[in-house]
């Protein structure tokens, strides 16, 4: 399975070919390098680790920095594996041009953080009356059933952090592949913030 690390500069929109507005998000996919190839031999299953935008050795650690050099290159700010073996070696460049126009891709990331949220931003509740009276107005409600009321059980949805957590989005169509800027159009949005990092792989389900 192919793919590629690029950062996300934002969104846009560009024209199809009916005059019809597209929106997009610009990719900035810099040439990978592959750090190590995982066999099945040696590994029990086969992916391609890749890197992406370099790193000051001042900022890495000694094993980061040996990694590193067994590809003939720095240590790497953002490190994630592509499942599949490509027919690439350690050292080798993955460009942009890896991705054609009209192909469809998966695109993971973290969301943007929201910081803590209640339970009605976070997971939707329906909040209680507003009127004289009401002492249930943006509450969780009941915490436990009446037969096991002596805890609140695990995975209880009440308030907390909101966001910060990888999300997949699948089926993304490329709009264009900018060769000589290494950019990528994929049309519509991704997850995470301007800047932060994803992972572009060729669509599972297509």
């Amino acid at each position: 399975m192919k793919g590629i690390l690029g950062r996300k500069i934002g969104m846009t929109q560009v024209f199809a070919a009916d005059g019809s507005v597209v929106p997009v998000t610009v990719v900035e996919a810099t040439p990978n390098v592959v750090l190590q190839v995982k066999t099945a031999e040696n590994d029990a299953y086969e992916a391609v680790q890749l890197g992406f935008a370099d790193k000051r050795e001042k900022l890495s650690n000694k094993p980061a920095i040996g990694h590193a050099k067994k590809a003939n290159t720095g240590p790497k700010r953002f490190i994630r594996e592509i499942s599949g073996s490509q027919g690439l070696e350690v050292g080798a460049e993955v460009k942009v041009d890896v991705f054609a126009e009209g192909e469809f891709v998966d695109v993971t990331g973290v969301s943007k953080g929201k910081g803590t949220a209640g339970a009605i931003k976070r997971w939707g509740f329906q909040r209680g009356k507003m009127t004289h009276g009401s002492k249930y107005h943006r509450g969780n409600g009941s915490l436990a059933t009446i037969r096991d009321a002596n805890r609140v059980p695990k995975g209880k949805k009440m308030h907390g952090r909101l966001g910060s957590e990888t999300i997949t989005v699948q089926n993304l169509e490329i709009v264009k592949v900018d060769v000589e800027r290494n950019v990528l159009l994929i049309k519509g949005s991704v997850p995470g913030a301007r800047n932060s990092y994803l992972k572009i792989r060729a669509a599972v389900k297509k």
